[in-house]
């Protein structure tokens, strides 16, 4: 299973980290992709790591401002966010998958995690 957390309430332009931990599955062996939704709209992917950590992807919206990384030592991968915007409000769901692939197709990810909800407001 998969544990998102590290959510919260930040000011726009600030920074948060959130966490994604694995158990109960060879971590090392599956690459990680966050994900977020808003009420109303379909999920969609934000970032995504390779299961040994050296290629990573971003979408268009938080390339430049989000890193993503993992630590398999410790079964986690995280999602450091920056300079975060009212519009990076969502809840964020990170997922794990055994095979490869294009990574923003939902239906590919064998794990997700329950989701955390970060809100960027004044």
């Amino acid at each position: 299973q998969l544990q998102a957390s590290g959510g919260g309430l930040v000011q726009p332009g600030g920074s948060l980290t959130v966490s994604c931990a694995g158990s109960g599955f060879t971590f090392g062996d599956y690459s990680i992709g966050w994900f977020r939704q808003t009420p109303g709209k379909e999920r969609e992917g934000v970032s995504y790591i390779t299961r040994n950590g050296r290629t990573t992807f971003y979408s268009r919206s938080v390339k430049g401002r989000f890193t993503i990384s993992r630590d398999n030592a410790k079964s986690t991968v995280y999602l450091q966010m920056s300079s975060l915007k009212p519009e990076d409000t969502a809840v964020y769901y990170c997922a794990a998958r055994y095979q490869t692939g294009v990574w923003t197709v939902i239906d590919s990810y064998d794990y997700w995690g329950q989701g955390t909800q970060v809100t960027v407001s004044s």
